[in-house]
């Protein structure tokens, strides 16, 4: 087994118990989520608009939410993660709100093997690339998934706060905006649940918006806008101040929140 393997299965069986945790969590709201409530964001909703009869690949999918979400939208959807308890309570999902939608569990940088058709849209959304030691394989396979024409966007944290270690509560700058090197965490509790008692054991990679970029031209797709946001639509990060939209900011608003890419296989 591989280093990276290694961290890879590490992954897995702490995403395996936030499934458990999550489905029963406020932030995730699955009982008004199954009433017809959506799980977008304005971010993607604007960006991809209406996907009423397009093909739609999620990747690293978590449970479902957003791929259902799409799917309640007209989309037709295949969602693909790592861990075998979302994909699992994902079609349970499907089956409950008798949508159409495939799952697939497995690494999102194995997709290809498992995944054979191509689509008009791949999409990820929000604290994805960090787990992956590498965007290179990632780059390749959005392009052999796509379409020609076909659309890739994500909107995704700004590298710049993935620099920070949150653990003591509030932001001390720590690790670098590069930086090659896995980064271990293990603290109690997830993002969606601070006082749940699961232990998160987690390792990760920063990415700096340069290799996001050049990871989706090297193979072979056109880059029609890359956005940076200091607002975020999701309040997991220490002293975040809700707007009037509904969106949270940093006190001082020093540096960007999100950043959204967009682009399109030629």
């Amino acid at each position: 087994m591989t280093t990276n393997n290694k961290y890879f299965k590490t992954n897995k069986a702490t995403w395996n118990e936030k499934v458990k945790v999550h489905a029963k969590s406020a932030m995730y709201n699955l009982e008004e989520f199954k009433k017809g409530r959506t799980s977008l964001m304005p971010y993607e909703l604007d960006a991809l608009g209406d996907v009423k009869g397009k093909s739609l690949l999620h990747l690293q999918c978590h449970f479902g939410q957003d791929t259902l979400s799409w799917s309640r939208m007209g989309a037709t959807c295949t969602g693909v993660d790592l861990s075998d308890e979302g994909i699992k309570l994902a079609q349970e999902l499907n089956k409950d709100l008798k949508l159409d939608a495939e799952f697939v569990c497995c690494n999102v940088l194995d997709t290809s093997e498992f995944v054979k058709d191509t689509f008009d849209i791949v999409y990820t959304s929000y604290g994805v690339i960090g787990w992956l030691p590498d965007l290179k394989p990632w780059g390749k396979m959005i392009a052999e998934r796509l379409k020609k024409g076909g659309t890739f966007y994500m909107v995704e944290f700004h590298p710049i706060v993935w620099m920070f270690d949150y653990l003591e509560g509030k932001p001390i700058m720590t690790y670098g905006y590069m930086q090659n090197e896995a980064i271990y965490e293990e603290y109690e509790g997830t993002y969606a649940n601070q006082n749940s008692k699961m232990i998160s054991k987690e390792y990760g990679w920063n990415h700096g918006l340069g290799e996001v970029v050049s990871a989706l031209t090297e193979a072979g797709l056109h880059v029609e806008y890359l956005k940076e946001h200091d607002e975020s639509p999701y309040n997991v990060l220490p002293d975040l101040i809700e707007t009037e939209t509904g969106l949270y900011v940093t006190k001082d608003k020093l540096y960007p929140l999100i950043f959204e890419l967009k682009a399109k296989k030629l």
